[in-house]
């Protein structure tokens, strides 16, 4: 009992903050209004995993605001199942328009791996179990194109001189954005297991 009690007085704070923020243009926020947003977790449904300080905060807001119910959907799976112990498989949450995929690999080798990014779909990304490092830069400071974007994959890959290096752990998780090319499940100092969810959640 005391459990449901807890769990409607945290719904009932988050509910109140989403009224609190209203459904205007996030374009028009203050820095102020956005990051206090931001910090709220009213846009994760209250899900206790930290947002990572690299996701764009002002495209995340203009994001949710255009399709709430999608993201909402999104990270009520997060927040509401084991993600230790979900089958290694795609899960349909709403077709090809919002899918989550558990998976399980050994951390890879930089010099094997290229950074990519997407144009259909936003990826939020999380290490259910384990850590690797995570390769992130913007899209137009790209080097070069390794491998032009194909459509029927939403992939393209591409080469950069100045990406950051970014730890990925169960504390915290990812968003990126087709503004965000990124280069995901790199090792730290050697080849080690991990196990992650991916989001998909098709922008249109």
């Amino acid at each position: 009992m005391r459990r449901i009690i807890v769990s409607i007085m945290v719904l009932t704070s988050i509910f109140g903050l989403s009224k609190s923020f209203g459904q205007g243009d996030p374009s028009a926020w203050s820095s102020e209004k956005l990051n206090k947003w931001f910090d709220s977790g009213v846009w994760h449904k209250g899900w206790n995993v930290t947002p990572d300080n690299s996701i764009n905060k002002i495209t995340l807001a203009k994001a949710y605001y255009k399709n709430s119910t999608r993201w909402d959907k999104a990270f009520a799976f997060l927040g509401t199942n084991d993600l230790t112990k979900l089958e290694l498989k795609r899960y349909d949450l709403d077709g090809d328009n919002l899918y989550v995929t558990i998976s399980e690999y050994n951390t890879k080798n930089p010099e094997t791996t290229r950074y990519e990014a997407h144009q259909k779909y936003v990826d939020i990304q999380y290490v259910v179990t384990g850590s690797e490092l995570i390769g992130i830069a913007p899209l137009a400071s790209h080097e070069s194109v390794l491998q032009p974007y194909d459509a029927t994959k939403d992939v393209g890959f591409f080469s950069f001189k100045n990406g950051k290096m970014f730890k990925a752990t169960p504390a915290k998780f990812f968003i990126f954005f087709p503004t965000d090319a990124h280069m995901p499940g790199l090792k730290e100092e050697t080849n080690a297991p991990v196990r992650k969810a991916v989001v998909k959640l098709r922008l249109d």
